[in-house]
């Protein structure tokens, strides 16, 4: 924070004035405010952003430790409370207009804070989390989800290894280290301007959280099958997906959105994969699908959800989203869940996955299917047949994926075997 001054002090005030508004999604709030401030250098703008995104992140514990909702406010309490800047050192680095507000901010009585508070999660969020994780767990993941996510990798078995990547990165001076989960992916200490290099023009790497890649594999598809990626959306999962294929077989990429399938387009281009067919949809009915019916050996559904596994890197979802929003994704996510069964075959997988971290759109959703399906599928232990260290099957057949335990985002898996 050597590089605060006033300029950048009013920056980070006005681009966090916009996404307390919480109309837009913050990336592409703070996507169009620097657009618009192209004078910000590629120093400033990693300062700014980390600042504005975490007053969203701490927004509750913000206004009550300093005593206002007002920007600016939140700004010098995120500064002193978690950036760890002295009062004093402010002072001497944000225009003389805010010293007022240090001052109140110096004078403002610590109030004594719920857990909700502490952890900046919404009062209906934090008593599904409290009933699910108990208040011991649930603080653990309440914390985690406060961090700042990792920025992972997953690299291209078509066109290299990761082995290969490493020793690249590493020969450049980039702080890279394998995933301890995931085979195929890496960790960078930070972002190096990946969409300007080599590998990722190249299609030898790929952005994708070590959790999401984990579901990829959980999916165990293999040269030869025919997959479905049943939402598909920017393709993340589905140029995993095709990889693991060794670019053999046959993978439909189905999404309703043509703008997210459009994204798809040029990380196709990138991987140097050509078994990947992409499909836009009307709906989970659309009578295309049903072609494919009893025909396809894996099925992955990325089922639309709250995304609250992600609250690290997306933390105004929280915001952003109501109790009731819940009740509609389920009823959502059964539906999908139900079309997309229709194309398994005998002996052939479904898997069922969420990056939320609640039961209603998990384990509940499952449920549902099975009573409504008897003897249509079986559970099978997610977690044991991935086989890998570190992922416990937790007396349950589901996998689940937290911050605060595996070091990646918050993802639920389901599979289940045709019989």
């Amino acid at each position: 924070m050597e590089s605060l001054n006033p300029k950048l002090f009013d920056a980070t005030v006005a681009v966090t004035k916009e996404l307390l508004k919480l109309t837009s999604p913050a990336d592409s709030v703070l996507s169009n405010y620097f657009k618009k401030n192209r004078d910000l250098g590629s120093h400033e703008r990693p300062l700014i952003a980390d600042v504005a995104y975490s007053v969203i992140r701490n927004k509750t514990y913000l206004e009550k430790i300093s005593g206002s909702k007002e920007a600016a406010m939140m700004c010098l309490a995120a500064f002193n409370k978690i950036f760890g800047l002295s009062l004093t050192y402010l002072r001497n680095k944000v225009p003389k207009k805010w010293h007022n507000s240090i001052q109140k901010l110096a004078e403002e009585p610590l109030p004594e804070l719920r857990p909700q508070d502490r952890y900046s999660i919404p009062d209906w969020l934090w008593q599904k989390i409290n009933a699910q994780y108990g208040l011991d767990k649930g603080s653990k993941l309440a914390q985690a989800l406060l961090s700042k996510a990792s920025f992972d990798l997953r690299v291209n078995q078509v066109h290299t290894s990761r082995k290969r990547v490493l020793a690249e990165l590493a020969s450049e001076g980039i702080e890279a280290t394998a995933t301890s989960l995931s085979p195929i992916g890496i960790r960078v200490k930070e972002n190096f301007g990946i969409q300007k290099h080599r590998l990722f023009l190249e299609g030898h790497i790929e952005v994708q959280d070590e959790g999401s890649q984990i579901l990829a594999l959980l999916v165990d598809a293999k040269r030869g099958h025919m997959v479905v990626d049943f939402c598909a959306g920017a393709g993340g999962k589905t140029l995993a997906l095709g990889a693991m294929m060794g670019n053999q077989g046959r993978l439909y990429a189905y999404d309703v959105s043509a703008k997210r399938l459009a994204r798809l387009k040029p990380r196709l281009k990138r991987s140097g994969l050509s078994n990947v067919q992409t499909q836009l949809i009307g709906s989970e009915k659309d009578p295309r699908i049903q072609r494919l019916a009893g025909k396809i050996d894996r099925v992955l559904i990325d089922a639309p959800c709250t995304g609250l596994g992600t609250l690290r890197r997306n933390p105004d979802m929280k915001w952003r989203q109501a109790e009731a929003d819940i009740s509609t994704l389920t009823d959502k996510q059964l539906r999908i869940l139900n079309a997309a069964s229709t194309l398994v075959k005998k002996d052939g997988l479904l898997v069922y996955g969420t990056c939320s971290i609640l039961r209603d759109e998990n384990e509940a959703v499952i449920e549902r299917f099975m009573n409504e399906r008897s003897g249509k599928f079986e559970l099978i232990d997610a977690a044991k047949s991935l086989g890998i260290e570190g992922i416990e099957s937790q007396n349950t057949p589901y996998l689940k994926l937290l911050p605060n335990t595996h070091g990646c985002d918050g993802f639920f898996a389901a599979t289940l075997k045709a019989i």
